[in-house]
């Protein structure tokens, strides 16, 4: 039932969402995130980037950045390093950017379509987590190309791994320990909505961007360039 990608609707896409809907998914999903490990990925690829270039500030922009746990984990990790960062997340949800401030997130929050945003806004570094998995196949290969002209250094892309393992414990994980509707409903289907390796060497050639393609313990693919 996995073999291709579902075009399933995800309840979290839908401009109707009430702001307490929508908090209550970014609450459950941090809690995802942190029981997941979803963040090492992108903490170590920031940690080669920056032994690379030896940089010691950095601009980061999060795309799909939610509710900001991304922004959080990786000012945490600056401070650790002694690495200056100016963090900005994007989304275009008008909730994310109310629920960042009240969890205290230091970024700037843009709520946009990522298309959207303004030509001149550019970055040393663009990531994003769980995020292209909402984009249908002609917008993600317009998106690879985006990346490109974003960011300086590098860009990252985090996201899941299609396949019934993960599915199914995901499925019985969500109900388990009692999580938001929305996320229940979500969680599966953000799977079935994710990539196998082929999708991506795809999508890279359709956009005709040379990305290095690798795997990521838990289930996750990781598409980047630098």
């Amino acid at each position: 039932m996995l073999r291709h990608r579902s075009a399933a609707a995800e309840w979290m896409d839908d401009a109707a969402a009430t702001e307490p809907e929508f908090a209550g998914a970014l609450r459950d999903l941090a809690r995802i995130n942190r029981l997941s490990l979803a963040y090492r990925p992108t903490l170590r690829w920031l940690d080669a980037l920056v032994a690379r270039t030896g940089a010691r500030r950095l601009s980061i922009l999060d795309v799909g950045a939610g509710g900001g746990d991304m922004l959080l984990a990786i000012d945490a990790w600056a401070r650790r390093r002694g690495i200056a960062v100016e963090l900005t997340g994007l989304d275009r949800s008008p909730w994310a950017a109310s629920y960042a401030a009240a969890a205290g997130v230091p970024a700037r929050m843009i709520t946009a379509d990522l298309f959207d945003l303004d030509p001149a806004e550019r970055f040393d570094v663009v990531v994003c987590s769980l995020f292209t998995h909402h984009l249908p196949e002609d917008a993600l290969v317009r998106f690879l190309g985006w990346l490109e002209g974003r960011a300086r250094l590098g860009w990252l892309v985090s996201d899941l791994h299609r396949h019934w393992l993960p599915w199914g414990f995901v499925w019985g994980a969500v109900r388990l320990l009692r999580m938001d509707p929305m996320v229940i409903h979500d969680s599966t289907i953000s799977i079935a909505r994710g990539f196998i390796r082929a999708d991506w060497s795809r999508l890279a050639a359709a956009a005709g961007v040379p990305a290095r393609i690798r795997w990521a313990f838990p289930f996750r693919w990781l598409v980047s360039r630098s």
